[in-house]
């Protein structure tokens, strides 16, 4: 099991005792996963130590219940390594920089390995500076854009990252995508609760669950979709060529959109809009120049007490009356450290969605997960 996976975050068996088991039947361990994952990755040219990070990311995401952007993205990522659009052997390079900012030149290396390189830059310059910004240019799919908060929030920093993507979200009385999905996720630490964590689309969900819907045969609410005509549908086979995701909260998700656009396109000099490339319909052999943005604060060198403060917080939301059926009101990310927690105690029950990329690459490869 690598260090990643080891650490703990203080975790107590009697706060989960009431948290929603993975349903699957058939689990398999977080270190299993994590092997597979590496041996797959280094086979297709990346070095160890890059496969390690970029493994750990994906089995993280697992843990954590987030199917859409754990291993399921792995066969993806080796079809552009394969074809040259993920340049397997790139290392990301500090462009630009002062004191508390930085610009990363990816170098099309893998979206994880772009990720955490500008995290621990981020996390490294706020440590003398306070507050930190790293923009990334020239980067690929970052995955699950909670892995990297997390790294700074297990340093006791608050972590913030954010990503742009190819339009597949439509705007308040568009009928065609406009932003694209945009993520964004924080994780702030606690002193003995675990970081509060965060990781979003600033559309209603992630294109990554209607097609998970699609291949599941199940249907989609109506809220997810616009329709060509501008008008919300529950056809899911519709996107993406002829419907966008609705963005969430209507003009509050397409404005905090933008905001990220600006942030990790604009600012840090990467590829924008419809500049991008689509790293999952695309041309592999092609780059996407995704870009993102890295910022960690060291808010306990501002007040020494902030980590407690933070435990105050959690407890006031955990005291909060609930509604009928409800035990207890959850902060951001509660559901994915119980989830962690019994995935790597138990094992990671995959869903029929996932197992089915990762069986086609035991085939493609001669390996048995």
């Amino acid at each position: 099991m690598t260090e990643c996976l080891k650490r703990g975050n203080g975790y107590d068996r009697s706060r989960i005792t009431k948290a929603p088991l993975l349903t699957e039947s058939s689990r398999i361990s977080a270190e299993q996963l994590q092997r597979f994952c590496v041996t797959i990755l280094t086979r297709v040219g990346v070095g160890d130590a890059d496969a390690q990070l970029t493994a750990d990311a994906l089995v993280t995401a697992d843990a954590w219940g987030v199917f859409t952007h754990g291993t399921k993205l792995l066969a993806g990522y080796v079809r552009r390594l394969e074809a040259g659009g993920i340049r397997a052997a790139a290392r990301p390079t500090i462009e630009v920089e002062g004191p508390s900012w930085a610009v990363v030149d990816g170098q099309h290396a893998l979206g994880q390995v772009c990720g955490e390189f500008a995290m621990r830059v981020a996390i490294a310059k706020a440590r003398t500076t306070g507050v930190a910004y790293v923009g990334v240019k020239q980067g690929n799919h970052f995955g699950a854009l909670g892995y990297y908060p997390w790294l700074a929030a297990r340093e006791g920093l608050i972590g913030i990252s954010m990503g742009n993507d190819i339009p597949s979200v439509a705007a308040p009385g568009s009928r065609l995508a406009v932003t694209g999905t945009n993520p964004l996720a924080y994780a702030i630490p606690a002193a003995e609760n675990d970081p509060i964590l965060l990781d979003m689309a600033t559309s209603t969900v992630a294109g990554g669950k209607v097609y998970t819907a699609r291949q599941l045969g199940k249907p989609i609410p109506n809220d997810w979709l616009i329709g060509p005509d501008g008008s919300p549908t529950t056809d899911g086979q519709l996107y993406p060529e002829q419907a966008s995701l609705a963005p969430a909260g209507g003009h509050k998700g397409y404005g905090i959109g933008l905001l990220i656009e600006t942030l990790a396109g604009a600012v840090s000099g990467a590829a924008m809009m419809w500049q991008i490339g689509n790293w999952m319909w695309g041309d592999p052999q092609s780059p996407t120049g995704h870009g993102a943005a890295f910022l960690a604060i060291d808010a306990a060198a501002m007040n020494p007490d902030f980590r407690t403060r933070v435990d105050y917080v959690i407890n006031e939301v955990h005291r909060a009356p609930t509604a009928a059926g409800v035990d207890r009101v959850l902060v951001p990310g509660e559901r994915e450290w119980h989830n962690r927690l019994r995935a790597l105690e138990e094992g990671i029950a995959l869903p029929s969605d996932v197992r089915k990329p990762l069986a086609d690459l035991e085939s493609k490869f001669g390996l048995k997960l």
